[in-house]
């Protein structure tokens, strides 16, 4: 008996037809969807550490990039064509419409951060592949489990070549911010004695 491999190609779907399909009331109002290389992928719900350390970063950056930066919060970015994710987190250049006009693009990002409590793998290995390939150039992944930051650089086509694992008591510094230090524990949310 002869084996033969199956490819199944699948229909993928634009940014376009995405917002076609939104206007269009083909996603119940409540559920919670993105577009990532051309699939439309569910987005998990954000549990109480997720929700904390989203909002702490938040506070932590606005706090320390002050009037330099804009700081996008669970919106849309626009990769490509094909993908359209909302980051937990997304530093991007300040424009002048307030991006009422398009979501901001590969180069109008600063850093963008996802927040992993039950998703870390796709946040590093889709989501980064994505992110990558769209060359986006600083790409934190936090990972309020184990308490630790990925640090992703160096993108290309494939996925990032370099991957930092800091813990909670190390400090990194943005490339496009070179003159911050920003702690690892202060964008953790704070660990609770349970006794």
């Amino acid at each position: 008996m002869q084996r033969t491999e199956t490819t199944i190609e699948l229909r993928l779907w634009t940014v376009k037809e995405y917002h076609l399909m939104a206007e269009a009331g083909i996603f119940d109002e409540d559920e919670r969807v993105e577009l990532l290389e051309g699939k439309i992928i569910y987005k998990h719900k954000k549990g109480t550490l997720h929700r904390s350390a989203v909002g702490r970063i938040n506070y932590l950056f606005q706090n320390v990039l002050e009037n330099r930066v804009w700081i996008s919060i669970q919106d849309p970015i626009k990769l490509d064509d094909y993908s359209e994710p909302e980051p937990d987190i997304a530093v991007v250049k300040i424009d002048p419409l307030d991006y009422a006009d398009h979501h901001p693009t590969p180069d109008e990002i600063y850093l963008v951060i996802e927040v992993a409590d039950t998703t870390f793998k796709k946040d590093c290995e889709t989501k980064g592949k994505a992110y990558a390939a769209a060359g986006i150039i600083d790409y934190w992944v936090l990972d309020v489990i184990n308490r630790q930051l990925h640090v992703f650089r160096e993108p290309d086509e494939n996925g990032y070549k370099s991957e930092v694992i800091l813990k909670e008591v190390d400090s990194v510094s943005p490339l496009n911010f070179s003159d911050l230090s920003i702690s690892i524990l202060e964008m953790l949310p704070p660990v609770i004695d349970k006794k």
